[in-house]
């Protein structure tokens, strides 16, 4: 999954491409060992439940445009899913 930090950013956040586990419901999102709880607000769709950051969280694209088309700046890819995610962008 793609998942940037909105607050204090907007477009230009620290960003990252990593594995995430779901909550039974699908509302929830463990990552790093945050929780990010879906929400619907401007400019971000998860919040963080225990710092109240507000974060994008998406799939990730092959085309390797995850970030809004306004944003700028490096997306970390976790080491754990760099293998993975190359055979599904050189598709």
């Amino acid at each position: 999954m793609y998942i940037e930090l909105k607050t204090g950013f907007s477009d230009d956040g620290p960003a990252w491409i990593g594995r995430v586990r779901f909550s039974k419901t699908g509302r929830t999102i463990y990552y790093r060992g945050k929780t990010l709880r879906r929400i619907s607000a401007a400019g971000g769709n998860h919040i963080d439940v225990d710092t109240g950051e507000t974060y994008w969280v998406s799939g990730v694209k092959k085309n390797r445009e995850d970030r809004h088309w306004a944003g700028r700046g490096p997306v970390t890819l976790d080491e754990d899913v760099r293998e993975e995610y190359e055979r599904m962008v050189d598709r």
